[in-house]
């Protein structure tokens, strides 16, 4: 390898801490033979500077850290498998600096569901591109937004939808309880957007839980008494839980959802 290739190969390791063969072939030869790549990352795998991920996924191993040990960032992973990917549920709030606990899970949407895959501990799990929330043929994405991350922009469920969406599969969210403590956290909450959501969804079920916890949270997210009235009219018509299995919990008259009384704040109203 001549001195030019080897700057090339530092620059393009420097710059991309994970990476895909067909990254590599681009970037390092231009119109050459993947073959040669091939040989290259096999040398660097030998020597520890790389580790291989998963198929033709490989991750730059950093020089104080040894091969064996080191485990490469999974939102980067995942974002390198699937550049198109959306990060959702907990992976979101994570991206979103508002999880409140770290969680083993790395979720995201794609094209096609796909099995999941377990990676150093942490497990990648691959969702279809909800309908409700594409724009166009082209698939654009309703309430999603960018967030850089060691170089790399991801594409991540705002916190408006990531709130209603975590509503929809607590499970993904890391439960009930995480979910509403995370989001609690959010700087701000743009409401007509999260309304577009709703509606786009359109299940009572959605509608009460989120207009549950903006009543509860109506101060700090400056929630005026007329969304929560819109929001009521389309509540369950029967008691509902927020989780599907859900046993026992209270339930809130005004929503007609019952929920795990952990999640009700002091003195908050409620009926047996």
């Amino acid at each position: 390898m001549n001195t030019e290739q080897k700057l090339r190969v530092t620059d393009f390791f420097a710059t991309h801490p994970v990476f895909s063969l067909d990254e590599a072939v681009e970037v390092l030869t231009p119109g050459g033979k993947r073959k040669g790549v091939v040989d290259r990352l096999k040398y660097h795998l030998k020597t520890g500077r790389l580790k291989h991920v998963t198929r033709e996924i490989y991750a730059v191993v950093p020089p104080t850290a040894a091969s064996d040990h080191f485990r490469p960032d999974p939102f980067l992973v995942a974002n390198t498998m699937h550049p198109a990917g959306v990060f959702s549920h907990h992976s979101a709030l994570e991206l979103l600096g508002a999880a409140h606990s770290v969680w083993n899970q790395c979720t995201l949407y794609v094209a096609r569901c796909r099995r999941p895959l377990l990676l150093d501990g942490t497990t990648l799990r691959f969702l279809e591109l909800p309908c409700p929330m594409q724009t166009d043929s082209r698939k654009q994405q309703v309430g999603a937004r960018r967030i850089e991350r060691q170089g790399r922009l991801l594409e991540v469920t705002g916190p408006e939808r990531t709130l209603v969406e975590g509503f929809s599969r607590p499970l993904l969210a890391g439960g009930l309880e995480e979910l509403v403590r995370s989001a609690a956290g959010f700087t701000t909450l743009d409401l007509e957007l999260l309304e577009e959501v709703l509606r786009r969804y359109d299940m009572a079920k959605l509608w009460a839980a989120t207009g549950w916890f903006l009543e509860r949270f109506q101060k700090p997210f400056h929630v005026p008494d007329a969304l929560l009235a819109r929001m009521e009219q389309h509540r369950p018509r029967s008691r509902a839980y927020v989780e599907r299995g859900q046993r026992g919990g209270l339930l809130l008259g005004r929503w007609n959802l019952i929920l795990p009384k952990v999640l009700l704040s002091p003195g908050e109203p409620d009926e047996r």
